[in-house]
């Protein structure tokens, strides 16, 4: 290439930084922050639907006993994510405050260097996954014969996914720290799409049955990692993953790592919390307890990523405009971005309060499963509407670089509330007491997360005085 085209090339990224620097710092907030929320609303939302089409189709075959192997693998699905998550969270974060700062360069760095990291790691769960195969699937809730052997099924091809998805989520977020969420979009929405073509395909055409879910979910999944892949060698990003950008210093990871902790710490929280559920849905209501929860939690999870695809797309948003000092729009990204995804919350509460039992129907539990999902779901509703403040609050500490407080934040509502919760409550109420685990913990996430979101807008009120972040 030549030293005219390398300096085109060099300009033409460098206007497309100075257009999207413009953007982010300038454009009426409630029109960026439903630009930017909405496709990554829709990509979080088709991450969750990865799993929930995998649980319907494997219901169709009638036995809760596959059903409950599909839906034990949760557990092992929020590794991943916790991993992916964590390099793809902190990069995001890092990288939005360095365009910010107007740190090409240095961008570039951290987003090559997290490439790489998401790739080591994904071989590394896929090895560790295959070698403990048999003791992981009884950790996560398989113990009887016949469930034990679905969830074997199901795992290998979902560890042969891993590397594939740790990288996934590191491009994700890097195109959302650019403000870039609709290429995000364009490639999970391609993915997910195939996951749904292919089910029943692989499932009943194919007579593979639950292998065809994990097959469809895994050629899905590398489907959209090649997609995103050429989002960034096409040119069509501002960021740049360069072999040559990969840092030797231990701190660019460091930074990395130590930023999208509060991340890690959420999502290996929620493997953990799925194992606890799992083991206590066996105790009290077995297979059908298990296929019922597993159930509610894929609707769950489909809420819950209303409220972090919203969140995922202010974090770009405050990032720019923190690191650019300009606090007024960070308090109004934050009021509004609050109160727009409280109001879908209330929303999505709502629908799934009311058409609970016909939810349950469409997975062709058994009757008894059918019965002990839609109380759990309509008791998860009553407070889905307090989800956001307490993610907010997560974000936006570790958007601004606030480590130790995101990270509190982060296991507050699993690991201080929810755990203790499925300990304690199944002893008093037996399986009732599994049922309401949830809507307790996420009523006593939302009152933790009030004094820190108080706390935050009094060091903004600092920060505008001094001029200084």
């Amino acid at each position: 290439m030549s030293i005219e085209n390398v300096t085109e090339e060099e300009q033409a990224i460098a206007e497309r930084e100075r257009k999207q620097f413009v953007k982010m710092t300038q454009t009426p907030m409630p029109r960026l922050i439903i630009g930017l929320g909405i496709p990554t609303t829709l990509s979080m939302m088709v991450t969750s639907l990865y799993n929930l089409a995998d649980t319907y189709f494997v219901s169709l075959l009638g036995n809760d006993a596959v059903t409950a192997a599909v839906s034990n693998l949760l557990a092992l699905m929020s590794i991943i994510q916790a991993i992916g998550f964590t390099y793809g969270m902190g990069s995001g974060s890092i990288i939005s405050r360095l365009l910010g700062k107007r740190d090409r360069d240095g961008a570039d760095r951290v987003a090559s260097s997290s490439f790489a990291i998401a790739f080591l790691s994904g071989v590394l769960i896929l090895a560790f996954g295959f070698i403990f195969l048999t003791p992981l699937m009884k950790l996560f809730g398989s113990r009887q014969a016949e469930v034990l052997g679905y969830s074997k099924e199901y795992a290998r091809w979902i560890l042969i996914s891993a590397p594939f998805m740790c990288m996934s989520f590191v491009m994700n977020n890097v195109l959302r720290a650019e403000g870039k969420a609709v290429l995000s979009m364009i490639g999970l929405i391609t993915g997910a799409v195939v996951n749904v073509v292919l089910d029943p395909i692989l499932i009943f055409s194919a007579h593979l049955g639950v292998t065809g879910a994990a097959l469809a979910t895994c050629i899905s999944q590398i489907v959209s990692f090649c997609i995103l892949l050429f989002m960034f060698l096409s040119g069509k990003t501002i960021v740049r993953l360069k072999v040559r950008s990969i840092s030797r210093k231990f701190a660019t990871y460091g930074e990395v790592i130590a930023t999208g902790f509060p991340s890690f710490c959420r999502q290996i929280l929620a493997s953990l919390c799925t194992v606890f559920l799992n083991n206590a849905a066996d105790l009290y209501g077995g297979d059908a307890a298990q296929a019922a929860f597993g159930v509610v939690q894929k609707v769950f999870m489909l809420a819950f990523s209303l409220s972090l695809g919203i969140g995922q797309g202010y974090q770009p948003v405050l990032g720019y405009n923190y690191s650019s000092k300009r606090f007024d729009r960070v308090r109004s990204a934050y009021l509004f971005t609050l109160g727009f995804a409280t109001s879908i919350m209330v929303v999505f509460a709502a629908v799934c309060a009311i058409f609970a039992a016909n939810l349950m129907q469409m997975f062709s539990l058994s009757e008894r499963a059918t019965e002990i999902g839609t109380l759990t779901l309509r008791l998860q509703c009553i407070c889905m509407p307090l989800l956001p403040l307490n993610f907010m609050a997560s974000v936006t500490y570790q958007a601004v670089g606030s480590k130790a407080i995101a990270s509190v934040l982060s296991v507050s509502r699993q690991g201080l509330f929810y755990i203790p919760a499925v300990l304690i409550l199944p002893n008093i109420w037996q399986l009732f007491g599994v049922q309401c685990c949830q809507a307790i913990s996420d009523f006593f996430a939302f009152l933790f997360a009030i004094p820190f979101t108080i706390l935050f807008f009094k060091q903004l009120k600092k920060d505008e005085k001094t001029g200084q972040v």
